[in-house]
């Protein structure tokens, strides 16, 4: 469990997971959140921020690839170039070839060879992330399979959500505060989409810097930053 409040920029600032049930293909996004804040008995506030995951945001629109059911086949491209990805500890990223055959459909092949070469050059010079620089965010929120993943999850590719800002402009309209889509882990994250427009999205990366919904299957997709007075 990580802390509740962190400070930030001189502020301390409370992070309110919300627990929801499991998102999947075809959900009321904004109603799962409602069902979630009341039944914890959570009031957003006008000031606060509400944020939600894009995992979350992406399996609503049906953003996700389930590994077991057949409906991705990774191509040999995918095959050959998911070996030169390096794993973090954060997840596999690329480095399998079902989320590098994402990757190729996401963002284009000529893009993904344009950094593959980009980052393999990078290497050479000592220099790392100049793949992921490259490539985008639509590739770097590619999520592969990983075992401590609420199923069905564990064994699915999710792909970056559709229009984040326009999700967190919904966001904002139901429920009366600023909102944010994020893609947060433990190595650091950012922020997809937010409204309004001039919300501090570097301010939210620093407050969510723990990555306080963790990664694990707590079914917490949902937050709220609140500013401790």
């Amino acid at each position: 469990m990580k802390q509740k409040t962190i400070t930030a920029r001189g502020i301390s600032w409370d992070r309110i997971p919300v627990k929801t049930k499991l998102v999947l293909r075809g959900d009321d996004l904004l109603q799962t959140i409602d069902d979630g804040l009341r039944e914890a008995g959570h009031q957003v506030a006008p000031e606060d921020i509400l944020f939600v995951s894009e995992k979350a945001v992406g399996a609503s629109q049906g953003r996700y690839y389930l590994l077991d059911d057949g409906t991705l086949e990774p191509g040999r491209l995918a095959r050959i170039l998911s070996r030169f990805v390096t794993r973090t500890p954060a997840g596999i990223g690329l480095g399998i070839p079902e989320t590098m055959e994402c990757a190729l459909r996401e963002c284009g092949v000529p893009r993904i060879l344009f950094a593959a070469m980009a980052g393999a050059l990078g290497k050479l010079f000592g220099r790392k992330g100049d793949f992921y620089r490259i490539a985008g965010p639509l590739a770097r929120s590619i999520d592969g399979p990983t075992s401590g993943t609420i199923p069905p999850f564990n064994r699915a590719v999710s792909l970056a959500p559709l229009d984040p800002d326009g999700v967190s402009r919904e966001l904002a309209a139901r429920f009366g505060c600023s909102a944010a889509v994020v893609d947060i882990n433990d190595l650091g994250g950012n922020v997809l989409g937010a409204y309004p427009p001039e919300l501090d999205r570097e301010l939210i990366v620093e407050i969510l810097r723990d990555n306080p919904l963790g990664q694990g299957t707590d079914s917490t997709p949902v937050g709220i930053i609140h500013a401790v007075t």
